[in-house]
């Protein structure tokens, strides 16, 4: 195992130039030539757990609220079953080929190059980046909601519940902006490995502390009022608002199970034999269950704690005024852990676009130029993310229309477009027709919560006045 009795590999060219593998006698590296994997089931199950759990976890209560106690949790499990499906049809396109002895796909991008070809690499290079960099919104939005929930909830304590501790955005989000050009400034993402592996704790200590607090809060009183359809029409909103605030939740679901982009990578760290497709099989239903089962703990219990009327962010929404001490620390570790998930995102768009560059302009990026350009280029990049921050400071429109505009293209259609081409399914035959049918659905739900958080940015941006949004 971990590449023992495997072979080295000597470099040969194929009759299309391209770079193969020959065997050769040492157990060190794999049939590529790279050093031998070491990657098991639990090593990818803890991967896609961590990658999973995230801020996403934080709107779960509101989406609740909007769906019901029955759509709710139907929801979670639907998007976790067709998550599990879609990423075990995207595990088999790791290998061009044979699944086991195949030439590796390394990236996402690299398996849809394989697969497919033509406009479908554009299409997924866009759909990824455009991930990235709403992300880094996303993550600079919420980052910035929680430091300042900092100040309110100290606010709160010493002068009581009903009290004006309202905060302005602004300073906070130029704040994590600083501090991320610093940290953009390391060169390439294996120098921020630490980084990774702290926001990992992070993610699982607030949520955690979110579980608790909810817990606490139904078990001790008084809870809000749940219904079996969340939110009611004529009490609560009316009847345009709970259609736009449903998809828009249905996106917010899509954004807390956002995982495929990185897939592969994770399978490129697994050992073989067995083959990786079979291992990231069992590592996708470890993780799945794992994180389904802390979700249905966040939604639930923090619906049954707030009902109708739980917040949006549900550690920044101020339905848990004590502790406040614990409150405090939970909204450290978010904002700990969104500094390293800012750079998880923005790093592979930092490399793919200077090594883009080097390709064109050579001399640019000479070693004498390329701390200069790497300085200029990430500030300025940065600083964009940071203005349009400024400009849409609204946690879970953000959140939906990034799920949205994830989901159906990088987790269903690809998936299930290299799936068919692989096999070479028959065109109108049962199989293709259910699979054609699969992806069809998940995208006119991707279309509807797109569209609702659109809508939803639309009406905050009615009261909303630039630069002095308060949270």
């Amino acid at each position: 195992m971990g590449g023992g009795g495997r072979s080295e590999a000597a470099g040969a060219l194929d009759v299309d130039g391209r770079q193969t593998y020959l065997p050769r006698s040492n157990g060190d590296v794999d049939d590529d030539g790279r050093p031998s994997r070491t990657g098991t089931v639990w090593t990818a199950a803890a991967h896609i757990i961590t990658a999973v759990i995230g801020s996403g976890v934080l709107s779960l209560a509101w989406a609740m609220a909007q769906l019901g106690w029955v759509a709710g949790p139907l929801t979670l499990v639907l998007f976790a079953a067709i998550t599990f499906y879609t990423c075990g049809l995207l595990a088999d396109c790791y290998r061009v080929g044979d699944p086991v002895t195949g030439k590796r796909n390394y990236t996402y991008t690299e398996a849809v190059e394989a697969y497919l070809g033509g406009w479908h690499v554009w299409f997924c290079g866009f759909c990824q980046y455009v991930n990235m960099f709403g992300t880094g919104i996303g993550y600079t939005i919420t980052a910035s909601i929680s430091a300042a929930a900092l100040k309110k909830s100290n606010c709160y304590h010493w002068r009581g519940h009903k009290s004006d501790c309202s905060q302005p955005l602004s300073a906070y989000i130029i704040g994590f902006g600083v501090v991320q050009v610093i940290f953009c400034q390391v060169p390439n993402f294996h120098k921020l490995s630490w980084l990774s592996m702290v926001a990992a704790v992070m993610s699982f200590t607030y949520a955690g502390i979110a579980v608790g607090l909810s817990l606490a809060q139904t078990i001790s009183g008084p809870t809000g009022k749940t219904s079996l359809t969340g939110t009611q029409v004529g009490v609560d909103v009316d009847a345009s608002q709970k259609i736009w605030m449903t998809f828009q939740a249905l996106g917010n679901v899509a954004f807390a199970y956002s995982y495929s982009i990185i897939l592969i990578e994770i399978q490129d760290t697994l050992r073989s034999p067995p083959g990786e497709n079979k291992t990231m099989r069992r590592a996708t239903l470890m993780g799945i269950s794992t994180t389904t089962g802390f979700y249905m703990l966040c939604g639930c219990l923090g619906y049954s704690a707030f009902g109708n009327g739980a917040s949006g962010n549900i550690l920044t929404g101020f339905g848990f005024y004590e502790p406040y001490w614990l409150v405090d620390l939970a909204n450290v570790c978010i904002v700990v852990h969104l500094v390293g998930g800012f750079q998880v995102f923005c790093q592979p768009l930092f490399a793919a676009v200077e090594g883009n560059v080097a390709r064109r302009i050579p001399g640019l990026v000479r070693r004498e130029r390329a701390a200069l350009f790497r300085l200029v280029w990430r500030t300025a990049f940065v600083a964009l993310i940071t203005l349009l921050a400024l400009l849409m400071p609204f946690f879970n429109s953000i959140l939906g229309f990034l799920g949205s505009i994830a989901f159906w293209p990088l987790t269903v259609f690809f998936p299930v477009e290299m799936y068919i081409r692989q096999r070479q399914i028959p065109r109108f035959g049962a199989k293709w027709v259910a699979l054609q049918s699969l992806s069809f659905v998940c995208f006119l739900v991707t279309m509807a919560a797109c569209a609702a958080s659109i809508q939803g940015v639309r009406d905050s941006l009615k009261t909303y006045v630039p630069f002095k949004t308060k949270s």
